[in-house]
């Protein structure tokens, strides 16, 4: 059986695709390991442009759950949990993504964050998107 901490994160993660999907994104796939620099959370597409130019973009997602009250101090808080080591291994993990799975070099890609914010309960208090949050 899981840890709480392992349960909790689970939570966050679940209602992050059920976001992501809502905005339109098709999920991929969850918690893509790179036993050498960690794991992407989600990786997910969505299709981007104007009614002649629509692009397909790969994102890569990470997902910051905490508990709080859902203020702006609390999403600061969770937001910082992606350091710049965090951020490197990110880049790193979705470049090698993307040579495992064969994705040509010619599909545009991102990395964003996802910060859930969940109530002592486990209630969802709020879900903040940050796109492209961190640069290739």
């Amino acid at each position: 059986m899981p840890s709480q901490k392992r349960q909790f994160g689970d939570r966050g993660e679940f209602l992050a695709t059920e976001f992501l999907r809502e905005k339109g994104y098709k999920i991929i796939e969850r918690n893509y390991l790179c036993p050498k620099y960690g794991e992407i959370d989600i990786v997910a597409a969505k299709i981007e442009g104007a009614m002649f130019a629509k692009t397909a973009v790969l994102v890569f997602v990470e997902v910051k759950t905490i508990k709080g009250d859902g203020t702006d101090l609390t999403a600061a808080l969770a937001a910082q949990n992606v350091h710049y080591h965090k951020q490197q291994r990110l880049m790193r993990t979705a470049k090698i993504y993307l040579a495992d799975k064969r994705i040509p070099g010619s599909i545009p890609w991102r990395i964003d964050v996802i910060l859930v914010i969940l109530s002592e309960t486990g209630d969802l208090v709020k879900i903040e998107h940050l796109e492209n949050a961190v640069w290739k």
